[in-house]
């Protein structure tokens, strides 16, 4: 069989074009390495900018996706992407189990992981009070010391999370203004609970067999100090998930070049959601790519290959 459509993800992006998918008749297989549905949201405590869906769980919105993607049959399997190969009118994906699957098209939604921060004693001690997900760890620090570094959306975000539980939390910046939106630096401001350090960088994460304390450095004094802290989480950014073998044309930092159409430098495969080039990685923007890769195939299938 060859199919229409195979999508390779199960996130925002990759559920809404397998909805968009169907929805249009196509015939379309859904390729999931993860059984959890929803990406980098199903590990958010708390979605609040997706409209119509204010303050709804990121496990739960994740599950929402996939629950329409079922209502329209969907189908799916669960396996790992491991190359794509070009044979022209098709391309054969070869999967981790072995199997090879043929399509017209493929629509690329892999996503993308969080980024580590890079300084030693951050592996070692990864699960022993370093963590790269607020909401999933967050609960273990009721009255206890954290810290987050970051100065983005989700650093705010873990923050705000963690100062609920713990009893003081640590906002650790490398710059002296945070590129985060607004209203959550306001509410990062207004917690009596959450101190900011700027223009610091953590040099390394210290402890035996948990993180005891960080080594910091005010860039700007050139000031060094040890902050003790029970755990320490790291929001610094994320990376494409990348390792496949055929991949279309990818930037610097390994992102993978399409437009708004989705449409990669390779015909008849697109990439769509947190992978791609884009200004804004947000659900919303992930579930539009999703529905302008379907929307980029449908044209592709009636102009290029009827």
């Amino acid at each position: 069989m060859i199919y229409d459509t195979v999508i390779v993800g199960n996130g925002p992006a990759g559920l809404t074009a397998a909805i968009y998918a169907q929805r249009a008749g196509l015939n379309t297989l859904v390729i999931a390495e993860s059984p959890v549905d929803g990406g980098q949201i199903a590990t958010t405590y708390e979605v609040d900018n997706y409209p119509g869906m204010k303050g709804i769980g990121g496990m739960e919105l994740g599950m929402k996706f996939r629950e329409h993607a079922d209502q329209l049959e969907t189908r799916f399997l669960e396996d790992r992407l491991v190359e794509i190969r070009d044979e022209g009118d098709h391309k054969t994906l070869i999967l981790d189990q072995g199997e090879a699957v043929e399509t017209k098209t493929v629509v690329l939604a892999l996503g993308a992981n969080h980024r580590d921060l890079g300084v030693p004693g951050e592996k070692e001690l990864v699960g022993a009070g370093v963590s790269y997900c607020a909401t999933c760890d967050g609960a273990f620090y009721r009255k206890k010391i954290a810290a987050v570094v970051g100065g983005g959306d989700v650093a705010l975000e873990d923050a705000l999370f963690l100062s609920r539980f713990a009893e003081k939390v640590y906002l650790i910046h490398r710059r002296d203004a945070f590129r985060g939106a607004k209203v959550l630096v306001d509410q990062v401001l207004a917690k009596e609970n959450i101190e900011v350090i700027y223009d610091t960088v953590v040099e390394k994460v210290c402890g035996n067999i948990k993180v005891e304390s960080l080594d910091l450095l005010n860039k700007k004094t050139g000031e060094k100090r040890s902050l003790p802290v029970n755990g320490v989480f790291m929001a610094v950014g994320t990376a494409p998930n990348v390792d496949v073998k055929g991949l279309p044309q990818q930037d610097e930092k390994g992102y993978i070049v399409a437009d708004e159409s989705c449409q990669t430098k390779t015909a008849g495969i697109y990439a769509a959601g947190d992978l791609r080039t884009k200004q804004l990685r947000q659900v919303i923007t992930a579930a539009a790519d999703g529905a302008n890769a379907i929307t980029s195939v449908q044209r592709y299938l009636t102009e290029t290959l009827s």
